[in-house]
């Protein structure tokens, strides 16, 4: 049995934003809890040359609504990157939740074997067919930011663990 496109994208970002939004919830309870100011968390890092905890947000967001928009033929949302507080990066994921769940299965399905270009900063653009840019590119980087993210946090004394990752707890 084959699955579609859009069951292969739209329910595994919207499951990994929303357990993202309940970590952030687990993250504010814990500086409450410790009184340190919740800002802190925002310029996290596992190593000096990494991007901090905000970007791995960002990222992560902009990789769900950016496949999502690419596979179904549309030019991705664009939003600011200056969110700088805990509630300002849920509002954010909660904008990303919200694009997702708008485009329809029917603009999704089917897109195997559309062109994605990606563009890229500093290089050419890269070139993917549907399938491959979602199974090799989009569903893998968004998962390293979600998982780094989560490693911040679990990091640095949020009490999270697997099922909070897997949200299912």
């Amino acid at each position: 049995m084959s699955i579609s496109m859009h069951a292969a994208s739209v329910p595994v970002f919207l499951k990994q934003l929303g357990a993202m939004l309940k970590w952030l919830d687990k993250a504010e309870a814990h500086a409450e809890a410790r009184k340190f100011d919740t800002a802190v968390y925002l310029g996290l890092r596992l190593a000096p040359d990494m991007l901090p905890f905000a970007s791995q947000i960002r990222i992560a967001s902009d990789t769900a609504k950016g496949c999502v928009a690419r596979l179904s033929g549309q030019e991705p949302p664009k939003f600011e990157d200056n969110e700088a507080t805990l509630d300002e990066l849920r509002q954010r994921i909660q904008k990303t939740i919200d694009y997702v769940q708008s485009v329809p299965a029917s603009a999704i399905d089917g897109s195997e074997a559309r062109e994605i270009v990606l563009p890229m900063r500093n290089r050419d653009p890269l070139h993917f067919a549907g399938e491959f840019y979602l199974r090799h590119w989009a569903l893998p980087n968004f998962f390293f930011h979600c998982t780094t993210a989560y490693a911040l946090l679990r990091h640095n004394g949020v009490a999270l663990g697997k099922p909070d990752f897997l949200n299912v707890a």
